[in-house]
């Protein structure tokens, strides 16, 4: 039986990259990124690559409009990868880019869309009490992460509004806490770099520091491995359902304690662990828990990797600078300036 064709976009990207790779496994797949040139990572795996700005429409001319069967939307600029701030990029991004693939869709009558949509930064209901999947969409009114919500939810609403227009089925993943190895250990708030929390602590344990537990230590939220959220993806693309909007969670939310224990436990030299030490005084962590009920009941999904298994491999992947060829190493990335 001949393989569907799936095209991924955004694959250059983190979970875009995972994606198109284990996908390859049961899939035809056509990643596509922004960058010129994947440096023949892809091509290593036996997947095409084209380079495509998905916010000019007549770079979709290089895809095939032939026998695609399905669409994986995992593109966009982020507020974590944004240094300064320009919110035109979002526009650009989100609400040109995703109605781009929409009318590639219909025009090569594709059926299926299965579209990243960020989580906890959108829902803003945080807490201890597990958010549904069908909770009203809003945005933080003040922040950097404002107008790259209003636009993630104006995708939905376009995705939504062309799923009746042309009978497309929908999945929209709501994603939060998607760990995953990428040699970039920094992100950006409000447009300055830092290093990412989980990154500079894991960094502090195989140098055998001190590590400082703020606030609340058992304030929890949602830990899901990249390979879990890719079956997410593959449960979407093997649905006959119409779609909807689907949560992504792991196997249990984990406090900020058990986080900073499991980093001790896996990056730590055996005969040097870190101390940790408790500043209850200091700000808190967010928590965030998803309601899974409707993923697992409709796309049959069960997460697999729990944390101390996916901080293992991890580190693997961080010792054997996994997909170097796509993304470089660490080398390619340090800040001197941001001392541990």
């Amino acid at each position: 039986m001949e393989k569907k064709t799936i095209v991924v976009f955004g694959a250059t990207g983190t979970v875009g990259a995972y994606a198109a790779v284990e996908l390859i496994k049961k899939y035809k797949v056509i990643a596509v990124g922004r960058r010129k040139s994947d440096n023949g990572f892809f091509r290593d795996y036996g997947i095409d690559y084209y380079s495509v700005n998905i916010s000019e429409k007549n770079d979709f001319d290089k895809l095939t409009k032939e026998n695609v069967d399905a669409v994986v939307h995992v593109a966009g600029m982020m507020p974590a990868r944004m240094k300064d701030y320009n919110p035109h990029v979002y526009v650009d991004s989100e609400i040109h880019g995703t109605l781009n693939i929409l009318e590639y869709m219909a025009e090569a009558k594709i059926g299926k869309i299965v579209y990243a949509h960020a989580g906890n930064n959108n829902v803003y209901k945080l807490g201890k009490i597990p958010v549904p999947p069908n909770i009203q969409k809003t945005f933080p009114p003040n922040s950097d992460h404002s107008v790259y919500s209003i636009c993630k939810n104006a995708a939905v609403d376009l995705i939504e509004h062309y799923h009746y227009k042309f009978a497309m089925k929908r999945f929209i993943l709501r994603l939060c806490n998607v760990y995953h190895y990428h040699p970039d250990p920094y992100y950006y708030v409000d447009g300055k770099k830092r290093w990412i929390g989980h990154r500079l602590i894991m960094e502090k344990a195989i140098r055998s520091m001190d590590i400082e537990i703020w606030g609340n230590p058992s304030k929890a939220k949602e830990a899901v491995y990249v390979y879990d959220c890719v079956s997410i993806i593959e449960k979407a693309l093997e649905s006959s359902l119409e779609g909807g909007v689907f949560n992504i969670a792991g196997v249990a939310p984990i406090s900020l304690e058990e986080q900073i224990q499991g980093i001790v436990e896996v990056f730590c030299p055996t005969e040097k662990p870190s101390k940790i030490s408790y500043l209850p005084d200091m700000p808190n962590d967010r928590e965030f828990v998803a309601d899974i009920t409707k993923t697992r009941r409709e796309l049959g999904y069960t997460p697999q990797w729990d944390y101390l298994q996916f901080l293992r491999d991890m580190k693997e992947k961080m010792e054997k600078k996994h997909f170097s060829k796509l993304w470089g190493t660490f080398n390619d990335y340090e800040d001197k300036e941001l001392s541990i």
